[in-house]
């Protein structure tokens, strides 16, 4: 609970028959909350009132349990502003860690909530129009806020117009508004389209490298994931037909291969949609990046032209305008359109209607290809100062990746502890060795994302970075 928010005394239960007073019995329910960290430093508690009518007693019974906590040093009588938990308590009270951070997958540490220099999945912090999209959100925030009945579960018929009318001038996808489904983004997208193709227990295409996320989301929803290698032209299908040609489908990133950025060939992209047809596969196309090429014009979706019938293509905005957003979406081919709306009205839903409008207005006022645009051209230029400044530092074997610059390291190099270290001094590269099968041969490297590095500081978070791949064994990051 952040500090601040009103607290429910919802747990809270009074033995009528007991021999401690029901003053005394309050006040040690509260104590063991605050010990156990389920209510924090400067949380407010409930009025007299409030909490008196919450649990039958009188007033001044929750008067005296707050009283006696504030004797002890734990509550402060904060007049107006009501009686909160003490910013500082006695050294018998200690909360504990919730241990929260320990549930989390590993790979979830590599990331931050705050945008940091290298860090992969984030836009530039700096160049986001921030204050149109404020514009634009508080207009949709007040005129959304008196719909009180329930929305499309597509998403609102505004934002999936817009939507259409973007992927068919910047994609190439042919579909009217009623084939989009507005998700949370990429997972969201990728969770309807499992459950509406039925794959669990069956076996799905990867790239091998590919986004990590996609391997652990299908093994989570029972889906048997299929390593598929990948070269200059993509994921070689020809491989996926040896390894598992009954697959029930296949996740590609055919605009912008995640990691190495090579978009999938036209061979390719005829032989993925011939096996799809022949063995009623399907297609999962993330497009991940694809409105993003920093050379030449980006290729058409997967999902346009012909065979597109067998194609589910899914969609983000985290990467262009903020994760926070939370918005994505999907293109539904026809076949599958019902039951992919099915699978969303009952087991999904879109995102909050005031995010919807506000994105709706962004993308048809023509904001969003305009930011693209600037964004491509801003990205190209930061790219190539890091890969100047990494070889002017003497690194040769940088190579451009997408968004990012990929800096391999020796096989052995523990690049997810170098990650970690990295994120605990605000760098926030990505490590390699994730990205690739567990079955395969991992490389060791960083991917450095060039989305939030700044031309003035590059040299020096280039050098903090080198510094700690360059500590030798045995000596700490507080002796160098």
């Amino acid at each position: 609970m952040p500090p601040g928010a009103p607290w429910k005394m919802a747990t809270l239960t009074l033995d009528r028959v007991s021999p401690a007073t029901l003053a005394d019995q309050i006040a040690r329910h509260i104590e063991f909350a605050i010990a156990e960290g389920s209510l924090q430093s400067g949380g407010r508690l409930p009025s007299w009132r409030d909490l008196a009518g919450q649990l039958g007693v009188a007033r001044g019974t929750v008067r005296a349990a707050y009283e006696k906590l504030i004797d002890r040093g734990l509550l402060i009588a904060a007049g107006a502003a009501g009686t909160r938990v003490a910013e500082h308590l006695p050294p018998t009270i200690v909360p504990p860690s919730s241990g929260g951070e320990s549930l989390l997958p590993q790979d979830f540490h590599f990331r931050s909530t705050q945008a940091l220099v290298f860090q992969m999945g984030v836009p530039a912090h700096d160049a986001f129009p921030a204050t149109l999209w404020a514009r634009l959100h508080r207009q949709a925030v007040q005129s959304t806020s008196l719909q009180t009945g329930y929305g499309d579960p597509r998403g609102l018929p505004e934002l999936r117009s817009a939507v259409a009318s973007h992927v068919a001038i910047a994609r190439g996808i042919e579909c009217s508004p009623e084939q989009i489904i507005v998700t949370t983004g990429f997972r969201g997208g990728l969770g309807i389209a499992l459950r509406a193709i039925g794959a669990t227990g069956r076996q799905a295409w990867v790239e091998d490298p590919g986004y990590p996320v996609t391997r652990y989301a299908l093994e989570l929803a029972g889906v048997h994931p299929v390593p598929v290698p990948v070269d200059g032209d993509g994921m070689i299908v020809a491989r996926g037909r040896e390894l598992a040609p009954r697959a029930a489908l296949a996740v590609v990133t055919p605009g912008q291969q995640a990691p190495s950025g090579v978009a999938l060939a036209e061979h390719r992209r005829q032989e993925l949609l011939q096996w799809a047809e022949s063995c009623g596969g399907w297609i999962v196309e993330d497009d991940y990046l694809a409105e993003l090429h920093l050379a030449g014009r980006s290729p058409n979706a997967l999902a346009s032209g012909g065979g597109v019938e067998r194609v589910i293509h899914v969609g983000t905005f985290s990467k262009t305008i903020a994760p926070m957003v939370g918005v994505g979406f999907l293109v539904a081919p026809l076949p599958l359109a019902r039951r992919l709306i099915d699978v969303a009205t009952w087991l999904g839903g879109p995102p909050n209607a005031a995010l919807q409008l506000a994105l709706s207005a962004f993308l048809s006022e023509g904001h969003y290809l305009r930011h693209l645009r600037r964004m491509r051209r801003l990205y190209g230029q930061r790219r190539q100062c890091l890969l100047d400044t990494l070889t002017r530092l003497g690194i040769e074997t940088a190579v451009p990746a997408a968004l990012s610059v990929m800096l391999p390291l020796p096989d052995d190099f523990d690049d997810r502890r170098l990650a970690l270290e990295a994120c605990a001094v605000d760098l926030g590269p990505a490590p390699l060795s994730p990205w690739f099968a567990a079955d395969s041969p991992p490389r060791s490297g960083l991917l450095l994302a060039v989305a939030n590095v700044r031309e003035r500081n590059i040299e020096q978070d280039c050098r903090r970075l080198l510094t700690l791949i360059s500590i030798p064994k045995g000596v700490s990051k507080e002796q160098v």
